[in-house]
């Protein structure tokens, strides 16, 4: 998860995060650890709902269909990101992120 605030994010980072919030919800769902990625900042459990509206909202204002509404999970506080790092790597990366 970037956590940048999807109307800075290119297409490909906005549809990857939002096909990412998915897979973390059904690998905690099987029961499968998610430590490292909570380890190395890339995941927050508490905000994983919050943060699929917030992508599935701009997938639809960038004319993007969204169908797949987020399966029910267990909502734990677990996980912290540093969205500004990660704005700053994001726009590092990708030439499309830097233009928004």
């Amino acid at each position: 998860m970037w956590n940048v605030s999807p109307i800075k994010m290119c297409n490909k980072h906005l549809l990857g995060e939002h096909v990412e919030c998915h897979m973390f919800v059904g690998t905690l769902n099987r029961g499968r650890s998610v430590r490292g990625y909570i380890d190395k900042g890339l995941l927050e459990i508490h905000t994983l709902r919050e943060r699929h509206n917030h992508l599935a909202k701009e997938m639809e204002k960038r004319g993007m269909k969204h169908k797949s509404e987020l399966p029910e999970f267990e909502v734990i506080t677990l996980g912290k990101i540093n969205s500004k790092e990660n704005e700053m790597e994001l726009k590092r990366r990708c030439e499309e992120c830097r233009k928004l």
